[in-house]
């Protein structure tokens, strides 16, 4: 494994923050005052989903801030250090050969090599029995997402495509391969971690896998396919980028860009009733399909690429002869006992179908249902609850797949309205509540597996709030507050500000993505009385992301600085101890820094001021009141790394004694093969990171410790 410790500042920085540092104060008061409170509202089981922990409240980050840096490298504050875990095509089984990374690999061997574009992952401590263990951090399942492809690395010569054809179907197998998920177990060794590659827990989780449909939708008719004409299994899992867990110890991997996949002319239309148009163009499922999978073969008997073809081309009434009902096996969370491989990984239907970007737990108490909260991550998409009907049983902890059918297959799907007050609302998505009736003038809902294959219409139809983007979510451990990032959106209208996405401007060194929120926001809420289940919560603007140089009355209204400005939050997560971790996946800021990872001590809801936010576009201006945490300081966030060109920070899961930070590092040069790259001249890629010199550039699991082996990111005080 590679080893690498870059410092991340120069002395004259460092000297400089020190100096600043030495004039601020720790945040202090209400963080102490608010975990006091959730711990008092009630005991939490020692699960590995979100904890309250007793104890000291007080964090102080222990590391100096990176400066912005556009190297080809990964960067970290001095005394840290990361070691390459698991990176595209490395072999997770014996007997497969060291991944060339020249595209000559054999296709199938993908099976049993790690697939690309590693996104969210969690760390599944185990017992010396091979049991999950959540307090364990010697030994670990890591699951990983692989999110989608590089395409252009993955073969010698990129795609090989004829008249808009996939002609090498051997290529085609070998992407849906790198699709899905990796099980590996890992185990502490001289103070980091390594793969065992020979561990027979190992295994992939891909496109071809079978799965099995669960929950109210299992049986549905809009989910028959040549494939199950029963409606009760598809195969594989597709577009997984943030990923969830549960207290019984299994692992949520999320479908979120799945629709883009899947071919289906425009002649298809007139085969389509208006209802059946109005949900496929609500979910964007039309064109060519962005890999052109369903071209590979003409042999439509072949369904390993026939089933990418959503058109109706079969004669039957209910789609059981063809794949027009396809799209509607994707979109799920999907639940993955990673200690039992010779379990079928379930879609959770209950939890409604969307571009999933996660699932993130809430407070498990005994005695009261569980909670998931998610985003849909596209422009002008929802924030969305799941409440289990069940309430937890502490002894359900360890049972697999019959837990997940106990709680994740009976419960209420909710969508967030967030009102101008700080207050909020959770909307129902239940058939016959808030309006979803078969009479519903933009879509009859049929039935409740109506609502939740189509729980983009059902969220528009009980009003809920277009949000910026939802991208990842992450639960406070210390007052169970929830925060949501909000990436970016040029495509915001102007006219359709509010106060929980109020801000629009021009950022003219942003290029085409320099208009609308061009930096994106971290929002906030807190269930009422602290209850998981409650309907109402109160809400603010965490954070807004800003240049340190924006006008701080408008637009840089979190008063961010050198040390920790960033631009377009995208993965969020908790250390046990409280610390937010916020990553970023930016358009915007890319003149001034590749993407970053940063540290945060929180805060809670209400801890800032209401204020005016003014928005301008050409000669309009808009006024729009909103709610806004406390000003960032040094103290409160801070950047901790800068990642290698072209990629993006994502994904991130923790040793339990939190000496041991997982981060991925996804797609470095993803952009190459836009900018006239020529795959036969290393020097014409745009990153070379891991390995550098002229290698093709892979994305890669990466592991961080502190060279003193002390907590990462912050201790407590």
């Amino acid at each position: 494994m590679k080893q690498g410790h870059i410092a991340g500042t120069s002395a004259d920085f460092d000297e400089i923050l020190k100096r600043r540092l030495s004039r601020r104060s720790l945040l202090k008061g209400s963080l102490a005052t608010a975990s006091a409170r959730y711990i008092g509202a009630g005991a939490l089981g020692a699960t590995g989903a979100v904890e309250a922990r007793a104890g000291s409240t007080q964090l102080r980050l222990n590391f100096n801030a990176v400066a912005k840096s556009l190297d080809d490298l990964v960067r970290l504050p001095s005394g840290y250090s990361y070691k390459l875990l698991l990176a595209t095509g490395d072999p997770i089984a014996p007997g497969i050969p060291a991944y060339s990374n020249s595209g000559v690999d054999e296709a199938g061997s993908f099976a049993r090599r790690a697939g690309d574009h590693n996104d969210g992952m969690h760390f599944f401590g185990m017992n010396s029995k091979g049991r999950w263990d959540s307090e364990s951090s010697e030994r670990a399942l890591l699951c990983v997402n692989h999110e989608a492809i590089t395409s252009a690395f993955l073969h010698p010569q990129g795609q090989t495509i004829v008249d808009g054809k996939r002609t090498v179907d051997t290529e085609v197998v070998k992407e849906m391969l790198a699709h899905g998920v990796s099980v590996i177990e890992v185990r502490r060794e001289a103070g980091s971690y390594s793969l065992q590659k020979d561990s027979p827990r190992n295994r992939r989780i891909t496109t071809l896998t079978e799965v099995e449909i669960s929950g109210p939708a299992a049986g549905s008719p809009l989910m028959i396919t040549r494939y199950s004409p029963t409606g009760k299994r598809t195969r594989g899992t597709l577009g997984n980028c943030a990923n969830g867990h549960t207290p019984w110890g299994t692992y949520l991997t999320c479908e979120e860009n799945w629709a883009g996949y899947f071919r289906r002319p425009t002649s298809d239309d007139a085969k389509r009733s208006a209802k059946q148009l109005t949900a496929l163009k609500r979910y964007n499922v039309a064109g060519k399909g962005r890999e052109l999978w369903a071209t590979a073969s003409p042999d439509s008997h072949d369904q390993r690429f026939s089933r990418w073809d959503a058109s109706i081309t079969g004669a039957s009434a209910d789609g059981s002869d063809d794949y027009r009902n396809a799209p509607n096996t994707f979109g799920w969370v999907v639940e993955i006992d990673p200690f039992n491989p010779d379990v079928a990984p379930k879609k959770r239907t209950a939890l409604g179908r969307f571009a999933h970007e996660g699932a993130w737990p809430g407070p498990v108490r005994a005695g009261q249902p569980l909670v998931w909260y998610m985003g849909c991550d596209a422009r002008g998409e929802y924030i969305y609850k799941f409440v289990s009907a069940k309430l937890w049983d502490p002894a359900d902890a360890g049972k697999g797949m019959a837990a997940g059918d106990k709680y994740l297959d009976d419960g209420r799907l909710y969508a967030a309205r967030f009102n101008a007050d700080g207050t909020g609302d959770w909307l129902e998505l239940s058939l016959g509540k808030n309006g979803m009736t078969s009479t519903h003038p933009t879509y009859s809902f049929t039935d409740q597996a109506d609502v939740l294959v189509h729980a983009r219409l059902a969220a528009d139809a009980v009003g809920a709030t277009k949000m910026d983007r939802p991208e990842w979510g992450a639960v406070n451990p210390r007052n169970g507050e929830v925060y949501m990032t909000l990436t970016y959106n040029p495509s915001r209208d102007f006219n359709q500000l509010d106060a929980a996405n109020p801000r629009y401007y021009t950022d003219p060194k942003a290029g085409k993505q320099g208009r609308g929120n061009v930096n994106g926001h971290i929002v906030r809420w807190a269930e009422q009385d602290n209850h998981q289940g409650a309907t109402h919560f109160r809400w603010d603007v965490f954070l807004f992301a800003s240049r340190e140089s924006a006008d701080r009355n408008n637009v840089n209204l979190s008063g961010l600085d050198a040390s920790n400005d960033f631009s377009s939050p995208d993965g969020l997560w908790f250390s046990r101890r409280g610390l937010l971790w916020i990553e970023t996946d930016d358009h915007a800021y890319r003149d001034s820094s590749n993407c970053m990872l940063l540290a945060a001590i929180p805060g809670a809801v209400g801890d800032g001021a209401e204020r005016e936010v003014i928005s301008r576009d050409g000669e309009q201006q808009k006024t729009i009141k909103t709610h806004i945490g406390a000003t960032a300081t040094p103290d409160t966030l801070r950047r901790f790394l800068v990642g290698p060109v072209d990629c993006e920070i994502t994904g991130l899961a923790e040793s339990p004694d939190g000496k041991a930070l997982f981060v991925n590092i996804q797609h470095p040069g993803e952009t190459t093969n836009e900018k006239g790259f020529d795959i036969t001249k290393p020097s014409t890629y745009l990153s070379h990171w891991p390995e550098g010199g002229d290698t093709r550039p892979r994305s890669a699991t990466i592991v961080i410790t502190r060279d003193d082996g002390g907590l990462i990111g912050a201790d407590i005080v």
